[in-house]
């Protein structure tokens, strides 16, 4: 086993081990934390594979923006706690068979593939053509994507705002006299 072997493997731990206390994690707020150990994982294996351009978006976009908006959301939003709410082995039972189905056909095209049968190149940097294209043929995807991202951060505001206790329409009296109604 190579050097290039152990590092793979250590940043498919540090993605995966993460990832399985994000999914069984019972406390929300630790399960966000351990997805930004995931999303990190998943940057360094860009990185390790010579994608320089969706390694530092994965750290700028995900890690930098969506994770830190979610967290904070989360913090901020009180959720009322269950007492005894039960039946949480009976809702789990229709995602588990759907992330077990997706499981099945991923480990179907990884065994169905032929790993070994391209040759290996050196990977050539591609941010300076990305960005070109970004603003010449892709401008349009590229700023609906923005206002998505903005329309995301808008309502992760509306969410925390607190909520206005109601007011009256007309102002009390000053006069401290109560009227008298005939």
């Amino acid at each position: 086993m190579t050097a290039a072997d152990l590092i793979f493997y250590a940043l498919a731990a540090l993605t995966l081990v993460p990832a399985l206390w994000v999914v069984g994690s019972p406390n929300i707020v630790h399960a966000g934390f351990n997805l930004l150990l995931t999303l990190l994982g998943v940057a360094g294996l860009f990185a390790w594979l010579g994608a320089d351009f969706l390694a530092v978006t994965q750290l700028m976009v995900y890690v930098g923006g969506v994770l830190v908006l979610v967290l904070f959301t989360v913090m901020m939003t009180r959720v009322p706690k269950a007492e005894g709410s039960g039946g949480g082995a009976k809702r789990a039972i229709l995602p588990g068979l759907f992330a077990l189905g997706v499981f099945v056909v991923l480990l179907q095209v990884a065994t169905g593939t032929e790993w070994g049968s391209t040759a290996l190149k050196e990977a050539q940097p591609t941010t300076a053509e990305i960005g070109a294209n970004f603003m010449t043929s892709y401008i349009f995807p590229f700023e609906y994507v923005s206002l998505v991202l903005l329309a995301a951060l808008i309502g992760a505001a509306i969410l925390i705002r607190e909520a206005r206790p109601e007011q009256d329409d007309e102002p009390a009296a000053e006069t401290g006299e109560e009227e008298v109604q005939s």
